[in-house]
């Protein structure tokens, strides 16, 4: 498994509420208390969120919708967004329970072939504080050809790195999401066609 390296020493830096992981708005506060309970270990807490937002919120690629989502709370809105609104989406649910979560990146073949280019892929670091270590996973979404789980034995991510096809697994979990990321959602109205065209592929 990859040696994760960590943008910041202070774990209070993965809790910051960010305007794009808004965790005290009202939507994201009801589904917090839904989705968890004191009963429920550090673990079961983060399982839940990972879950939900894998299976719950739909991958705007996957189902062709054009509308963009950023910020968590549309995110949670309007059930989906593609992996950059996803993973703020569950920085804040994790977020809101204390628990540190930050953003990891992989540059990927954004389609089947390396001539059709590569793109940032996001995915989220969370810090288990029962096992005194940082976990990757990623809530992309599943579907036939990917399926990503939870699991602290083992990374089951979304995609594999190909490095002969120049793709890269970034080692560092950041405590904001990449400005490229967030400007990318900011300033497209179409996600087929900035999904096609317009992702960012370096960091």
């Amino acid at each position: 498994m990859m040696k994760l390296l960590t943008e910041s020493e202070n774990l209070e830096d993965y809790l910051e509420e960010l305007e794009v992981t808004n965790f005290s708005h009202p939507l994201i506060k009801e589904l917090v208390a839904e989705l968890f309970n004191e009963e429920q270990s550090e673990i079961e807490k983060v399982k839940s969120a990972f879950q939900f937002v894998r299976d719950e919120i739909y991958h705007s690629w996957d189902i062709q919708s054009i509308r963009v989502t950023c910020i968590a709370s549309d995110v949670l809105k309007y059930k989906e967004g593609i992996c950059y609104a996803k993973s703020n989406l569950l920085a804040a649910l994790l977020r809101a329970k204390g628990i540190p979560t930050g953003f990891c990146y992989q540059r990927l073949m954004i389609f089947d072939l390396p001539e059709k280019g590569c793109a940032l892929h996001t995915l989220n670091g969370v810090f288990l504080r029962s096992v005194n270590r940082w976990i990757r996973i990623d809530a992309r979404g599943n579907k036939p050809g990917i399926q990503a789980e939870f699991s602290i034995n083992e990374e089951i991510l979304a995609f594999p790195v190909q490095e002969e096809f120049d793709e890269i697994d970034f080692p560092t979990i950041y405590t904001k999401p990449h400005p490229k990321t967030i400007a990318t959602l900011e300033t497209n109205t179409n996600t087929i066609e900035m999904y096609k065209h317009h992702l960012p592929d370096k960091l």
